[in-house]
């Protein structure tokens, strides 16, 4: 998305942002995620135990699914002119509603919910980020997350 002028980042509000393309959730994914987070559990590694459970495989950790915000919403996020940086500010609600099963492929739906300046140059902006399951009826998350950007 093009740099929009600080006069008109309130203007966003309400403005549904699009879809990112879709990402496919493969178990190499999942794995590396279970290496850098310590999290084994068998039904995210083990294709064969993970058969036996009501997912019917293995599923993407919850917070692997979470953690792929910032780059699906690469190119969705409005930035405004003069960005010096934007930092994570948080969330304001996270619900897990779906697992995402390995061999699946998710995109983000962003909708700017809110903007304030924060303090002079420091603009936060509320967006509700639903992460869509191809196929899939429910999301895998929906989600309030706060940018903080600085300009």
């Amino acid at each position: 998305m093009k740099a929009i002028p600080v006069s008109e980042l309130t203007s966003l509000i309400g403005k549904d942002m699009g879809h990112s393309d879709w990402l496919q959730i493969d178990q190499e994914r999942v794995n590396q995620f279970a290496e850098c987070t310590g999290d084994h559990q068998f039904i995210h590694i083990d294709e064969e135990k993970a058969k036996l459970t009501p997912f019917g495989g293995t599923i993407a950790h919850g917070f692997l699914s979470l953690s792929l915000l910032p780059a699906l919403s690469e190119g969705l996020m409005p930035r405004p002119e003069g960005l010096k940086m934007a930092v994570n500010y948080g969330m304001d609600s996270l619900r897990f509603i779906q697992p995402v099963r390995v061999g699946s492929r998710v995109r983000l739906h962003t909708t700017i919910i809110d903007v304030t300046e924060k303090n002079p140059g420091q603009w936060l902006m509320k967006a509700r980020n639903t992460l869509e399951i191809e196929g899939v009826d429910k999301p895998a998350f929906i989600s309030e997350g706060l940018s903080l950007y600085f300009v």
